[in-house]
């Protein structure tokens, strides 16, 4: 009996993950291609329409991104190599700007990123992201292109 109640956790973690991977943009379903002229155009105009006003037309945030409000909201950080953007990989980035924060983060994480589910599609989420990784330095990249590869692993 134990051994059939194993198998059919082990069935349904591995449907589970099948449909998460296919449904909400998991790190394999969002590789950004940064280094596509067209995708990196096409996410730059995205940005500037719906990003720039928070994150900074040149990606450098608002002030004191990291020091929350009296509400404990934290304004938008900086989407440039002196965040923290980069520290995470593609499925989790598409992740949050797909559904928002607070959404993703869950445990009562207070943030004003809204996702952009009912306003942008999933390619235009990709090049947007696409834009933001290309214009970071080579070596910021090669860091985030390695946790890409472990969030793979795991």
């Amino acid at each position: 009996m134990t051994k059939y109640l194993i198998a059919a956790i082990a069935i349904g973690a591995a449907i589970w993950w099948a449909l998460y991977s296919l449904t909400s943009g998991g790190a394999n379903a969002a590789m950004f291609a940064y280094e596509d002229p067209a995708v990196v155009s096409e996410g730059q105009a995205i940005y500037e329409a719906q990003c720039a006003s928070c994150h900074g037309a040149d990606l450098a945030g608002q002030p004191d991104w990291q020091i929350g409000d009296a509400e404990g909201v934290l304004p938008a950080p900086p989407h440039d190599e002196n965040g923290h953007t980069w520290h995470h990989a593609d499925g989790l980035l598409f992740e949050i700007t797909k559904f928002g924060t607070s959404e993703v983060v869950g445990s009562g994480y207070k943030s004003n990123m809204a996702g952009f589910e009912d306003v942008l599609s999933d390619d235009e989420i990709r090049a947007t992201l696409a834009y933001i990784k290309s214009t970071w330095p080579r070596h910021i990249v090669e860091r985030h292109n390695q946790f890409n590869a472990a969030a793979e692993v795991n």
